[in-house]
């Protein structure tokens, strides 16, 4: 089953309409959402094995389909 993240990059990807720059835009977004919840699972008792690293192998995956390279 996937995860929403999940969906929502795909459907970034898959975008005609939007332009690599938006893609990466929105992109880079669900990443930093993804970090910040990482960090506050490191830091409370939220499960560590959430999916969150999951979203982030996702973007960053998805970010290289697309040709971005991280500055």
């Amino acid at each position: 089953m996937a995860t929403y993240n999940a969906l929502r990059i795909q459907q970034i990807v898959d975008d005609a309409d939007l332009s690599n720059e938006g893609k990466i835009d929105q992109l880079i977004e669900i990443e930093s959402e993804a970090r910040a919840l990482e960090r506050a699972a490191s830091e409370g008792p939220m499960n560590p094995n959430d999916g969150w690293d999951d979203d982030l192998r996702l973007v960053r995956k998805a970010l290289e389909k697309i040709g971005w390279t991280e500055p």
